[in-house]
This record gives C-alpha cells, structure tokens and sequence, in this order.
C-alpha cells in the first residue's frame, strides 16, 4: 500500500480503559494526497503497541475523559501550527517532501 499521509507534527494521547493498556491516539497534522491533490488535514489515528491501525477509526469510550483530551489537543496543535506557518500550499508539500 502506497502512502497518502505525511504528518507534519503529531503528539500522542494515551487512551483509557477498556482499551488495552499500549493504546494511544496518535494526533496530527499533516499533507494527505486527495486523488490529485495535497491537503493539509488534521487527523487522529489510533495506535495499539507503538502501530497505527490504518483502517481502523479511534473510538472515545464513554465515562472517560479521551474524546475531550484528544480534542484539546487538536486544537493546541492547530493555533501552534498556524502561529509557526506561513504558507499553507502545495509548495510548503515539496519543500517538506524534498
């Protein structure tokens, strides 16, 4: 499988039970190829023992605090982003990809 996703700066959550304990959402920012463009997109993966599950959406179980965490700082990274970049464009994609 070819990569689509070129994170540009991530953090990780840890996630809380029932999940198994080696359970992260990996939060992050980043170029995603979109048939034949580069998007930047925000994206929350999850991650059991340090790998990412591609097909497989995070889920925020209930009585738990993850979704608001998970969010908080999606939305750090976000304003931190912004304040940091300049160009939002195709040209800051093959700067980073060269």
């Amino acid at each position: 499988m070819s990569i689509t996703y070129f994170p540009l700066k991530c953090t990780y959550v840890q996630a809380s039970p029932p999940h198994p304990l080696n359970t992260q959402y990996k939060v992050s920012i980043g170029w995603e190829k979109w048939q034949d463009k580069n998007i930047l997109v925000s994206k929350v993966q999850i991650v059991y023992n340090g790998k990412v599950l591609g097909r497989k959406s995070p889920s925020y179980p209930f009585g738990t605090d993850d979704y608001k965490i998970v969010s908080m700082e999606l939305s750090r990274m976000v304003e931190e982003f912004r304040s940091e970049s300049k160009e939002w464009n195709v040209s800051s994609f093959e700067k980073v990809m060269s």
